[in-house]
């Protein structure tokens, strides 16, 4: 299982496809810069995507619509 789950992501961010870009631009920021919003301990995911995916849930992303 995915965590977190894409459905509870997109009631975060209102298209798919805007999900993926975001995810996507944040990971490559982690993977360059070694830049976290979380200690690393607390991830549950060990890879960027996850990361990023797991930052946007606890609402350390901002969105702009």
């Amino acid at each position: 299982m995915i965590y977190p789950s894409i459905d509870k992501l997109l009631n975060i961010v209102d298209s798919k496809y805007k999900l993926v870009h975001i995810v996507a631009d944040r990971a490559k920021v982690m993977k360059e810069h070694k830049h976290f919003q979380m200690n690393e301990n607390e991830y549950v995911s060990k890879k960027e995507i996850g990361r990023a995916l797991e930052e946007i849930d606890k609402g350390l992303i901002t969105i702009k619509n």
